[in-house]
């Protein structure tokens, strides 16, 4: 991936050196919950070290919780920018999606609103409650931020078998995908669905949601390099092995060795690696509407 080509983002707290993470105080019970790829990796460890299936702790993180919001603390002060290369790379995929969905909303006839994004060590305070490197990268609509332990690229690598920086790109564009469905009301919607409908009509809503996420980054991944050229030979299969890997059923095959359709959340392998296909083919918000398609 030819990363270097992109503009960095100034939207990129470095609070890695920060001790604790800057956590807040107290707290109070508020709405707002993260998003994405972060509830698999702790299903995944909790699943290794203490037997218990993945897809059980899927369900739990992915069901109705109560979050914690700051009340009056003393947030974090500023974090400066990253000055590594890692963070670099992250800056610069930022500054890819920026720019790929503030070309998209000026054509719809809307204004993008620019999320941050918060690379962290170990524990970091956010709306949503307090962030776990355990829990891998998210969104959290509450302060329209997307957080990431740098950590989860290692896991990713080594333990789900999906190497490359196209892939570590993928990761961050989706998350970023989880951010626009915010500002486009779908976030919304589904907090209101929750309340309305079974677990298991949620769970398939739940789907839905990150199958759009998926199509999403494919929109980045097409407009991006359609402005700068960054794929390079080898990455689309980089971040079609990434979605493989955290496909519901190549998870619970892992972990059960059999698979449970209704307890499905995040879709299958090959859902995600289709819906990914699909925006990157045709970089349009219209072709990702997976809430309406008839099969997923």
């Amino acid at each position: 991936m030819k990363w270097e080509r992109n503009r960095q983002s100034d939207q990129v707290e470095d609070r890695r050196n920060q001790p604790g993470g800057g956590m807040f105080g107290g707290g109070r019970r508020g709405g707002g919950k993260g998003l994405g790829l972060g509830t698999i990796v702790i299903a995944l460890v909790a699943g290794w070290i203490f037997g218990i299936n993945p897809m059980t702790i899927l369900g739990v993180l992915g069901g109705a919780q109560d979050v914690l919001a700051p009340q009056a603390q003393t947030a974090p002060g500023p974090a400066p920018a990253p000055q590594d290369e890692m963070g670099q790379f992250v800056a610069a995929v930022l500054g890819g999606t920026e720019d790929t969905w503030e070309t998209v909303f000026r054509e719809g006839g809307a204004q993008y609103r620019k999320p941050r994004l918060v690379l962290f060590r170990g524990a970091v305070p956010t709306a949503c409650g307090t962030g776990q490197s355990a829990m891998g990268p998210f969104y959290c609509p509450g302060d329209e931020k997307v957080y990431i332990d740098l950590s989860f690229y290692d896991t990713l690598r080594s333990q789900l078998g999906a190497p490359g920086d196209f892939a570590q790109a993928y990761v961050i564009a989706h998350e970023v995908g989880h951010h626009v469905q915010n500002l486009l009301g779908i976030t919304g919607r589904m907090d209101e669905m929750r309340r309305q409908v079974s677990q298991r009509e949620y769970n398939a809503l739940s789907v839905r949601l990150e199958l759009q996420a998926d199509c999403f980054a494919g929109i980045w991944a097409h407009h991006n390099h359609n402005t700068n050229q960054i794929i390079e030979p080898g990455d689309i299969d980089e971040a079609l092995r990434a979605a493989a890997a955290i496909g519901d059923d190549a998870l619970q095959k892992k972990s059960q060795g059999m698979v449970v359709p209704d307890s499905f959340t995040h879709g299958t392998s090959e859902q995600r690696q289709r819906w990914f296909h699909t925006g990157l083919k045709t970089g349009s918000v219209q072709a990702c509407d997976t809430f309406n398609a008839r099969t997923l």
